[in-house]
C-alpha cells in the first residue's frame, strides 16, 4: 500500500485541525524511524569498532609472529638478527648544546700532549754543497711501534746447601708456563680491550714470531686470573660502599652451551659483570653482597617482609629481638626448618632468603643511601629504586594507535613528557630551591590525563603510580635520569659474544667478566689498562695503586 504523501509544513496555516493532527502524526512516526535507524547505526558502528580492535590485536599478534619466524629464518641461514627497537631521540633532543661547548674545548686536537715522552732523539743528517752554512735542527716527532718476538734463554744457578738440599735460582716475576709477562699483557690486553678472537691472537702471535698453540693462550687468557678475581671483587664492594648511585641493567649470555644472563652493576667510577643462570631479584641481591655469603635477619630483613608483603604468620615464626647471622645457606634452612617453616616450599624460601640477604647487605653497610637506577625490570626493583626515563618514554613509542586521533593524542602525550624530561634536566644541572612541588603537580597534570584511548589510559595510569621513582632526581639532583651509562657498558659485552660466542668452563667465564669489567673501571678512573696489566704482572713501568682505593677516594 502506498505511504500517504504529507502536507509540506510550509503551509501549515492554511490547513484544517484535521490536516494538522495528519502533520504531527507522520512527523512522529518519521522521527521514530529515524531514531530507530540511528539506534541501528551505533549498534553497527559499536560492532564494527569492536571488529576493528580485534583485528587490530590480531594484526599486532601476527606482525610479532612474522618477525619471530624471520628471526628463527635468520638464525638458520647465519643472517644478521634483526636490527634494535629504534630509540625515541629523547634524550639526544632535549641536550642542551650551550652546556656541551665549554667541555669540547678543554681539549686541543692532535697529538701534542705526549711530547715529554721523547723515548730516543737522532740527528739525521743530509750532504750539502760546500760553502753552506749550518742553521740548527727542524724537530720531527714521530710516533711508532716495535712489536718483536723475544726468546730469553735463563741459566739459573743450581747450589746443593751442607744439608743436601737443593737451591734453585728463581724465574723472574710474571713468568708462567715458559711465557713472560710482556706476552701474557698483550694476550690479556687485546681479548678484552680490542674484542680479538682465540683463533685470531694465535694467528697474530704467530705471525710475529712466537710460537705458541691455541689450548696455550686460552691457558694464558684464563688461567691464573685469580689477583685480578679478587680485585675486581673489591672494586664492587668499594662501589656499593661509596658510590651515591648505581645504575643496573641484564642481558643474554651464552655459557656451556646453556642460556646464562649477564648483569652489569655499574657506577660514575666503576663497572661490574656477573654472568649467571638465573636473572630472578634473589640473583640480584646475592650479586649485590659481593663476596658475603652470610644471611641475617635482622631490621632490614623483617622491613623487606613487610614492603613484599609476606605471609605475617610466616614473618612471626622467624621474628626475634635480636639479629639472627648465618655463615651461608645451610645453616640458614636448618633454622628456617627448625620453625616448622617447609623449606621445599620454594616460593616462600624464596622470599626469605631476599629478606636474609637484603639483611646481609645492610648488615655488611652496602647500598647505605645509595639510588639502583634501572630499567623497570622486576628483578632491580629493590632498595631505593629510581626508573629511567628513556624507558619509561619507550613505551609510549610501543603503542600501536589504530586510528588517526590516537595517533594524534599519543604524539601529544610525548611532546608533553618530552619537555617535562628536559625541565628535569636543567633542574638536574642547577636545581632551584623551592621548585619539587611544582614538578609534582605538573607531572600530576601530565600522567593523569584521560585521552579515551584506552590503551594510552592504561599506560598514563601505570606510570603515575611509579611518581616517586620517576621523580627521584628531585630528591637527589646527582641521580641519573636514565641508564644509558648501563647499555653503553653493555655494549662491549655485546661485542665480545657477537665475535667470540660463548665460554665453555668456568674459568674462562670468570675471565671474560673479570677482564671487561676491569677495563672498563680503569677506563672511568682514566687510567691506562695497558699500564695496570703491566703493574700487576710485575712489569718496570707506571705503579697503579688498587682500583678499589681509586674508587672510593674518587666517590
Amino acid at each position: 500500500m502506498p505511504k500517504k504523501r504529507l502536507a509540506s509544513p510550509e503551509y501549515a496555516d492554511t490547513l484544517s485541525l484535521k490536516a494538522l493532527r495528519e502533520l504531527v502524526t507522520g512527523l512522529a512516526d518519521e522521527v521514530r524511524e529515524l531514531s530507530s535507524e540511528v539506534k541501528n547505526l551505533r549498534v553497527e558502528n559499536a560492532t564494527l569498532g569492536e571488529d576493528n580492535e580485534a583485528l587490530r590485536q590480531e594484526n599486532a599478534r601476527l606482525k610479532v609472529e612474522n618477525q619471530l619466524l624471520r628471526d628463527e629464518i635468520a638464525r638458520l641461514k647465519n643472517l644478521p638478527p634483526r636490527p634494535p627497537f629504534r630509540p625515541s631521540g629523547m634524550e639526544k633532543a632535549t641536550n642542551n648544546k650551550r652546556d656541551d661547548l665549554p667541555a669540547a674545548r678543554k681539549k686541543p686536537r692532535g697529538p701534542k700532549l705526549d711530547l715529554k715522552r721523547v723515548s730516543r732523539e737522532e740527528i739525521l743528517r743530509v750532504d750539502v754543497p760546500p760553502g753552506s752554512r749550518f742553521k740548527g735542527y727542524k724537530s720531527c716527532h714521530v710516533r711508532d711501534l716495535i712489536v718483536t718476538a723475544e726468546l730469553v734463554h735463563y741459566r739459573r744457578e743450581c747450589w746443593i746447601t751442607p744439608d743436601g738440599k737443593m737451591v734453585l735460582a728463581p724465574l723472574p716475576q710474571g713468568v708462567v708456563g715458559g711465557y713472560g709477562p710482556n706476552l701474557r699483557r698483550l694476550c690479556l690486553m687485546l681479548p678484552a680491550q680490542g674484542q680479538v678472537t682465540m683463533e685470531r691472537l694465535t694467528t697474530l702471535l704467530n705471525d710475529v714470531g712466537v710460537s705458541v698453540s691455541k689450548r696455550q693462550v686460552v691457558r694464558l687468557v684464563t688461567k691464573g686470573l685469580d689477583g685480578f678475581a679478587a680485585e675486581d671483587a673489591a672494586v664492587l664492594h668499594a662501589g656499593l660502599v661509596s658510590a651515591p648511585y648505581i645504575t643496573v641493567d641484564d642481558t643474554g649470555a651464552r655459557h656451556a652451551r646453556s642460556n646464562f644472563h649477564t648483569t652489569q652493576i655499574g657506577g660514575a667510577q666503576f663497572t661490574n659483570f656477573r654472568t649467571t643462570p638465573s636473572k630472578s631479584r634473589l640473583n640480584f641481591l646475592s650479586l649485590l653482597r659481593g663476596s658475603y655469603q652470610d644471611y641475617v635477619l635482622n631490621e632490614a630483613a623483617f622491613n623487606y617482609l613487610d614492603n613484599r608483603r609476606a605471609d605475617a604468620a610466616l614473618v612471626a615464626k622467624i621474628r626475634s629481638h635480636e639479629p639472627q647471622r648465618f655463615c651461608n645457606q645451610v645453616p640458614f634452612l636448618e633454622y628456617l626448618a627448625g620453625k616448622g617453616i617447609d623449606i621445599f616450599d620454594r616460593q616462600a624460601i624464596r622470599m626469605l632468603a631476599e629478606a636474609g640477604i637484603w639483611g646481609s647487605i645492610r648488615h655488611h653497610g652496602l647500598l647505605g643511601d645509595t639510588v639502583i637506577v634501572s630499567d623497570d625490570a622486576g628483578q632491580f626493583r629493590v632498595g631505593n629504586h629510581a626508573l629511567c626515563w628513556v624507558h619509561a618514554e619507550r613505551l609510549l613509542q610501543k603503542l600501536m594507535p589504530a586510528t588517526p586521533r590516537q595517533s594524534r593524542l599519543v604524539e601529544t602525550v610525548r611532546d608533553l613528557v618530552w619537555r617535562f624530561y628536559r625541565a628535569l634536566k636543567s633542574v638536574k644541572r642547577k636545581a632551584p630551591p623551592g621548585l619539587a612541588a611544582a614538578f609534582h603537580k605538573r607531572f600530576d597534570r601530565i600522567f593523569s590525563l584521560r585521552t579515551g584511548y584506552h590503551d594510552l589510559d592504561k599506560l598514563l595510569a601505570r606510570l603515575i603510580r611509579r611518581k616517586d621513582e620517576l621523580l627521584k632526581v628531585l630528591e637527589r639532583p646527582d641521580t641519573p635520569l636514565h641508564t644509558n651509562a648501563s647499555e653503553n657498558d653493555l655494549r662491549s659485552f655485546v661485542t665480545k659474544r657477537k665475535i667470540s660466542g660463548g665460554t665453555m668452563s668456568r674459568h674462562g667465564r670468570v675471565a671474560r667478566d673479570t677482564m671487561l669489567g676491569l677495563m672498563k673501571t680503569c677506563r672511568k678512573l682514566g687510567v691506562s689498562f695497558w699500564h695496570y696489566l703491566g703493574d700487576r704482572l710485575g712489569l718496570d713501568g707506571q705503579a697503579i695503586p688498587p682500583l678499589a682505593a681509586l674508587v672510593a677516594a674518587k666517590a
